[in-house]
């Protein structure tokens, strides 16, 4: 099985607001960089659908060591989804989970690979998450220049 090593960041501009998600996948050598653009989101979304868009390119099931500097994504994997599921995707609060539509879809990409969820603290210098993170502040610059 292929061992890919995949960084992802979120990043808004106001919360809500413009934001932008960053991707950087390596692999046997091999690097690559995605990142991606919503006009009126969230950083939680945009740390999730960071995720999400990183395990949509890869071709067939894969052993993932994943890094963010989200708990919320790592926790809401690790921790809370199977429990959301249980409850009928209700927080323990029996309040409906938020994001629940990007859960979704990133439970379905989850199922296809082994991954291993790392966490890393944001902004202290780890390359991998600097680049994802300056990635998803790409996205959002060239967006905004377009005028979106």
């Amino acid at each position: 099985m292929r061992r890919v090593v995949i960084y992802t960041d979120g990043a808004c501009k106001g919360n809500p607001g413009a934001g932008g998600w960053g991707a950087f996948l390596a692999y046997n050598g091999t690097e690559r960089e995605l990142y991606g653009y919503e006009s009126q989101t969230t950083n939680n979304r945009m740390e999730v659908r960071a995720a999400i868009e990183a395990l949509k390119v890869l071709k067939r099931p894969c052993a993932v060591d994943l890094y963010t500097d989200s708990e919320y994504l790592r926790r809401g994997v690790i921790e809370w989804m199977q429990a959301w599921k249980i409850n009928g995707w209700r927080t323990a609060a029996k309040k409906p989970v938020k994001n629940k539509d990007l859960w979704l879809i990133l439970e379905a990409q989850i199922v296809h690979h082994q991954i291993e969820w790392h966490w890393v603290k944001g902004h202290a210098g780890d390359p991998g998450n600097e680049r994802a993170d300056e990635l998803a502040n790409i996205a959002i610059a060239e967006a905004m220049a377009l005028g979106q």
